[in-house]
């Protein structure tokens, strides 16, 4: 296999025609350029050069040799800039998972803001329950993960670390003609006899039946919708009222009324989890999350 310095040695000697100018520019003596010229035509299997009495041409078969050096080292210096970008956290890949809530307006806002100061960098974005992004994590199929501790705790993963983003409220939606729409805290016990919408799954707690239960009363009536646009349209058209957390605000439209829940209002904390070793790019985008955690749109 022909070395890369044998390679380089060998078109620069092709650029300058001689084995002098060659030495001059790559800061060896004649003789060394001339002995490593010997042995590359000794490893390729015959002249490489041919010496005229002012220099040195190509022959045939240097110029083949010459043509793919000079790709190959072309590709060793796109892959050395490409290195370079990945470790200053401006070019390469990054892979980021968040669970469905988070994706609403905090990591949207967040990636928004990364992709302007960082345009090289490849952004290929996951969604995910938190458990799964952790063990995404840990494989190395995620740089950076968005994940929330509810409803059983925040997934432990080997060499995984997270650090906290914000404490997220539930808060309840009515419709605008509701009669508590304008109360701005409802307590929860008022609405005992309503239609609640409600995930679809039931193979894990719900924030639904904890909160209800705080409040001492089993929801009547569920209707199951599993998406937030889905619930907001129901919400919206008078068919029932849904619990919301705070990260999903911003999307409520202007159709229904956002209410706190008080003191029975259960909270879950929302970290953004990296592995041991986070890419440049990936703490940057950290920092950007801790900047883009929504305020309080109740006030």
């Amino acid at each position: 296999m022909f070395g890369i310095d044998a390679l380089r040695l060998l078109v620069t000697v092709a650029d300058t025609g001689s084995f002098t100018r060659a030495a001059v520019r790559l800061d060896y003596t004649q003789s060394a350029v001339s002995r490593r010229i010997a042995a590359l035509e000794k490893q390729a299997g015959g002249p490489l050069f041919e010496r005229l009495a002012r220099g040195v041409r190509l022959t045939p078969a240097g110029r083949a040799l010459h043509r793919h050096a000079v790709e190959v080292l072309a590709r060793l210096a796109s892959a050395e800039h490409e290195m370079a970008a990945i470790h200053a956290g401006l070019g390469g890949r990054l892979r980021v998972g968040a669970f469905a809530t988070a994706n609403i307006s905090l990591v949207p806002a967040a990636l928004r803001a990364f992709v302007r100061s960082r345009p090289d960098v490849e952004v290929v974005a996951a969604e995910g329950r938190s458990g799964e992004l952790m063990q995404r994590l840990t494989e190395g199929a995620l740089d950076l993960a968005v994940v929330s501790d509810y409803p059983s705790g925040l997934p432990s993963a080997d060499a995984v670390t997270t650090e906290v983003l914000l404490e997220d409220e539930l808060f309840v939606v009515l419709p605008r003609d509701h009669r508590l729409a304008g109360a701005g805290t409802v307590d929860l016990r008022e609405l005992r006899d309503e239609t609640w919408l409600q995930d679809v799954s039931a193979d894990r707690p719900m924030m639904l039946a904890e909160v209800c239960g705080r409040a001492g009363f089993t929801p009547r009536r569920i209707t199951r919708i599993a998406e937030w646009t889905g619930k907001f349209g129901y919400a919206a058209a008078g068919l029932g009222v849904a619990l919301v957390p705070s990260l999903a605000a911003w999307a409520v439209p202007a159709e229904l009324a956002l209410c706190r829940l008080g003191g029975l209002a259960p909270r879950r904390t929302v970290h953004v989890a990296l592995p041991a070793a986070p890419l440049p790019a990936a703490l940057a985008l950290r920092d950007l999350l801790h900047g883009a955690v929504p305020r309080d749109r109740l006030g």
